[in-house]
């Protein structure tokens, strides 16, 4: 099973810019994102998450969001999707650069969330 990395955020250029540094710590693990809006507005598009994933090459998705609206938009994309997608109530950076490096080095998904039990965003 594949994984990839996805990032929904209210705001494109700071998705982008996780994009990037996850990119420098897990060059060979999938790092996608649907973030803003098609006007190029603040917001989080249900359309944009649903397109990211269905283009992505990974049946198993680990997503991760910046504000809540943003966890509504994906866990209603998680009910239509054919893909596992699993949804991480972590600190938005600090989750997903964890879950890309550790991916990255081999960790399967539950030695990964052991490691990120202590970024859970209460």
């Amino acid at each position: 099973m594949t994984s990839a990395i996805l990032l929904v955020s209210h705001v494109e250029g700071l998705a982008q810019g996780v994009v990037d540094l996850l990119e420098e710590v897990a060059k060979d693990v999938e790092i996608i994102q649907a973030a803003g809006l098609d006007d190029g507005g603040i917001g989080t598009s249900f359309e944009r998450i649903q397109a990211a994933i269905e283009a992505s090459q990974a049946d198993q998705i680990y997503a991760f969001y910046d504000l809540g609206s943003a966890k509504m938009n994906l866990e209603m994309v998680q009910e239509m999707s054919d893909k596992k997608i699993t949804i991480y109530d972590t600190a938005f950076v600090e989750g997903a650069y964890n879950a890309a490096a550790l991916t990255q080095a081999g960790l399967n998904q539950e030695e990964m969330e052991k490691q990120l039990k202590d970024l859970v965003v209460k």
